[in-house]
């Protein structure tokens, strides 16, 4: 059976980890500006406060995961009136030890595992906005259990470092977003495989993207009017049906021309076009430049 999300994940490329421990006490507060990047952080002791831009604040406990796909805005603190200390998330090596905030000495109220991770993919905005702009998944052990691999295994310096923090955060991002209430999350993929009318669907999507699919013949898996299901996909996953399988054919038929191994008829074909110029058309509309260009630039890098 085709599986969209660990298709989407696969295709984000997920790869290189920066971590830190984090501990804080009595009056303390971060405030992180905006990075684009994908971010997430872990409870390993204690509580603290959460408040995203544009999100109303949470409150963090023991056991807790956040993962921010785009990483806006956010203030961090302990529960104490204090104003929060501007930071500019920097890629760079994962700190040694424990960066501590509030008061110095003492046991922490809280600590936390925190970190940001790299989409290598070109196609990382496209595949990003499927995803909510916030998870926050409470109880899971199995999720606890990754996000302690992660932090050990980005925090050392072993041989076969790199990879086994790909194949660890490909893992992490999965356990994460399959853990996620889809049926609360905002319109995207994981609100879609939640919807028991529309999931078959976007599988069939995925699993058959060669076919020459009409919106009557996905609402016909749907076991809904093209009407009702056009609406409900629309509205659930936020982009209409063929605009949604419009955008899985180009993130494929990318990845495809970035493997050096098929020729621009041979993508095509893989995703459904009828002839390489009828593909060209629509990649260069798409993207912004023909397949043939694309490849030639993947060559040269």
């Amino acid at each position: 059976m085709s599986d969209p999300l660990s298709e989407v994940i696969a295709l984000l490329q997920p790869s290189t980890v920066y971590s830190k421990r984090i501990s804080g006490a009595g009056a303390w507060g971060v405030r992180y500006s905006a990075f684009g990047q994908p971010s997430f952080c872990a409870v390993l002791e204690g509580r603290c406060r959460l408040e995203v831009d544009n999100e109303r604040a949470i409150t963090l406990e023991q056991g807790d995961f956040v993962l921010l796909p785009t990483t806006p805005g956010f203030v961090q603190s302990g529960f104490l009136p204090v104003k929060p200390q501007q930071l500019t998330p920097r890629m760079g090596d994962s700190p040694q030890g424990e960066v501590r905030y509030g008061e110095r000495g003492g046991r922490p109220d809280v600590r936390l595992l925190g970190g940001y991770f790299v989409f290598d993919s070109a196609d990382a905005t496209l595949l990003v906005s499927l995803l909510p702009r916030l998870v926050h998944i409470r109880g899971i052990a199995r999720l606890a259990r990754i996000v302690q691999l992660v932090g050990d295994e980005a925090l050392e310096r072993r041989a076969g470092r790199e990879l086994v923090l790909k194949r660890l955060v490909e893992v992490l991002l999965i356990e994460a977003l399959r853990a996620a209430p889809g049926h609360d999350a905002p319109p995207g993929l994981l609100r879609g495989l939640a919807d028991p009318r529309l999931a078959p669907a976007i599988r069939e999507m995925h699993r058959h993207v060669s076919r020459q699919w009409t919106v009557a013949q996905l609402a016909k898996v749907s076991a809904l009017s093209r009407s009702a299901f056009f609406d409900r996909f629309t509205k659930t996953v936020g982009k209409a049906p063929m605009e949604y399988l419009l955008a899985w054919r180009m993130a494929v038929a990318r990845d495809l021309l970035r493997q050096d191994k098929h020729s621009v008829s041979e993508v095509a074909e893989r995703v459904g076009y009828s002839s390489a110029r009828a593909f060209s058309t629509a990649f260069s509309r798409h993207i912004g430049q023909p397949p043939s260009h694309y490849a030639r630039l993947r060559d040269a890098a």
